[in-house]
C-alpha cells in the first residue's frame, strides 16, 4: 500500500536517506524520537509525498529502500546531502540557523572565514516558516564576505533535549569535523522570540522578510473555529460576526458554515465517525488554505472531537495562520429544548443514529479561546463575548454590540 507520513516524518525521511541522521538509518529504533506511524495493521508501504510521488519502501523493521527524492518545492537545490556539502564546502565554518539573522549575529560571523549557514527549516524548528528562513538566510549571506546557504529539514519531535541532541549530531555531520559556530540563543531555543522582542534589529533587506512573515496580529490571517452542539447558536453567532466583519472591511473574510459545507465540499459523506472527522478535516485544510494568504475564515461546524480539532489547529498554524477556537457552550437540556429542525427528537426515537450528545460523544474543549453560552441571551450580548475575547487577544478589533463589555 502507498502510505503519506506527516510533515516531520517527510522531514525524517529525507535526512535518514541522506545519511543527515546517521548512524541512524531507520525508523523507530528503540529510544529514538524519529519514528513513523502507519495505518494500523500496516507494518511494510511505499511512502509518498503529498502529491503521490513514491519516495522509499519501508520495511517492518523500519528500514528504507529509498526510490528517488523530493523533486520539488522551494529552494530545493539548497537541500544537499551531508555528502555533496563535504564535497563543495570543506574547510568552511559551519553556522545552524533558525531564525532571521541580526546585525549583532552578523558582526559576530564577520571574520570567521569562509562560512556554511545551514538553515534549519524543518517542521516546528525554525522561528520563520521555512521559505522565508531560508530567504532570509540568502539575504544574510550577501551581508558576509564568503558564505553559502544549505537548507537542511530538521523537524522537531516534542522532546526538546532529544531534538537538541539530534541536531548537533546532524549539524556535526554536514561539518564532518570542521567548525561549528552556535550563535548564543538561536539554535532550537525557546528564547529566540524573546530576543528578538528585547531590540535586536536586523539589516532592512532581512527586516522586509521577516515582516512579511510575522505580520501583526491583526493583519495574520485567522480561522475562527466555532465548536458546539446542534442548537447551540453556533452558526447564528458566526454568521452575525460574519456580517459585522463585512460591515467594517479591510478583511477577506469567507464562511465554512457545517452545512453549507456538506451540501459542496463534502457532498456524499455520511454521518459516520469517520466521514465526520473527515469533513472536519477538509473545512480545516481549506481554512488552513484562507488563513496562509492573510484572510479570515469562519468555520461553524460542530466538530464533536477534540483530536480532530487538534488536527485542524495544526493544519492552520502550520500555514501561518492563528487559530482561535470559540466553545458555545450551550448545554444539552437547552439545545434539546429548541430543536428546530427535529433532529433531537429523531435521534430520541432512533432515527438518526450516531447524534453528538445523544448516542454519540461531544468531547468538549479543555482550552478554548472564549467558552459562551447562549442560553437566555440575546445573540448581540452573546456575541459580545467573543468580540471581546478577539479584542484582548490583538486578532480583531470590533466594537461591541450592547456595551456590557466597556
Amino acid at each position: 500500500m502507498q502510505h503519506c507520513p506527516s510533515p516531520t516524518e517527510l522531514d525524517d525521511l529525507e535526512l535518514l536517506v541522506s545519511g543527515a541522521y546517521a548512524p541512524l538509518t531507520r525508523f523507530n529504533e528503540p529510544g529514538s524520537v524519529v519514528t513513523l506511524d502507519l495505518p494500523d495493521g500496516v507494518t511494510e508501504a511505499e511512502l509518498v509525498d503529498p502529491e503521490g510521488l513514491p519516495l522509499a519502501r519501508v520495511s517492518p523493521d523500519g528500514s528504507l529502500e529509498p526510490l528517488t527524492h523530493a523533486q520539488y518545492g522551494p529552494f530545493r537545490r539548497l537541500h544537499l546531502t551531508p555528502a555533496q556539502v563535504r564535497e563543495q564546502h570543506a574547510g568552511a565554518t559551519f553556522v545552524p540557523v533558525v531564525d532571521a539573522l541580526t546585525e549583532d549575529d552578523l558582526a559576530e560571523l564577520r571574520g570567521l572565514g569562509r562560512l556554511v549557514l545551514l538553515a534549519l527549516t524543518g517542521t516546528g524548528t525554525a522561528e520563520l516558516s521555512p521559505v522565508a528562513l531560508v530567504r532570509a538566510t540568502l539575504a544574510a549571506a550577501d551581508l558576509l564576505d564568503d558564505a553559502s546557504v544549505v537548507a537542511v529539514p530538521l523537524p522537531a519531535h516534542g522532546d526538546a533535549g532529544a531534538d537538541h541532541a539530534l541536531g548537533a549530531q546532524v549539524v556535526g555531520t554536514y561539518a564532518g569535523g570542521d567548525p561549528v559556530h552556535a550563535l548564543p540563543d538561536r539554535w532550537l531555543s525557546s528564547e529566540r522570540s524573546e530576543r528578538v522582542e528585547t531590540g535586536a534589529t536586523f539589516p532592512e533587506a532581512i527586516a522586509a522578510i521577516v515582516d512579511e512573515d510575522r505580520p501583526a496580529r491583526e493583519d495574520q490571517g485567522l480561522v475562527l473555529f466555532f465548536t458546539g452542539l446542534s442548537g447551540s447558536g453556533k452558526s447564528t453567532l458566526a454568521r452575525a460576526l460574519m456580517d459585522l466583519l463585512l460591515e467594517q472591511g479591510g478583511r477577506s473574510v469567507t464562511s465554512l458554515d457545517g452545512d453549507v459545507v456538506r451540501r459542496h465540499l463534502s457532498a456524499g459523506l455520511t454521518f459516520s465517525k469517520a466521514d465526520r472527522e473527515t469533513n472536519i478535516r477538509r473545512i480545516g485544510w481549506v481554512a488552513a488554505e484562507i488563513a496562509r494568504h492573510g484572510g479570515v475564515a469562519v468555520c461553524s461546524p460542530i466538530a464533536p472531537f477534540a483530536e480532530t480539532r487538534e488536527q485542524v489547529r495544526e493544519m492552520v498554524e502550520s500555514a501561518g495562520g492563528a487559530f482561535f477556537l470559540v466553545h458555545v457552550a450551550t448545554p444539552l437540556e437547552e439545545c434539546e429544548r429548541r430543536d428546530r429542525k427535529g433532529l433531537y427528537a429523531k435521534a430520541r426515537a432512533g432515527e438518526i443514529p450516531e447524534f453528538t450528545g445523544i448516542s454519540s460523544p461531544y468531547e468538549e474543549p479543555a482550552d478554548p479561546a472564549v467558552r459562551v453560552d447562549t442560553t437566555g441571551r440575546i445573540i448581540e450580548d452573546a456575541l459580545d463575548d467573543v468580540l471581546v475575547a478577539l479584542d484582548e487577544a490583538g486578532f480583531l478589533h470590533l466594537p461591541t454590540l450592547t456595551g456590557a463589555h466597556a
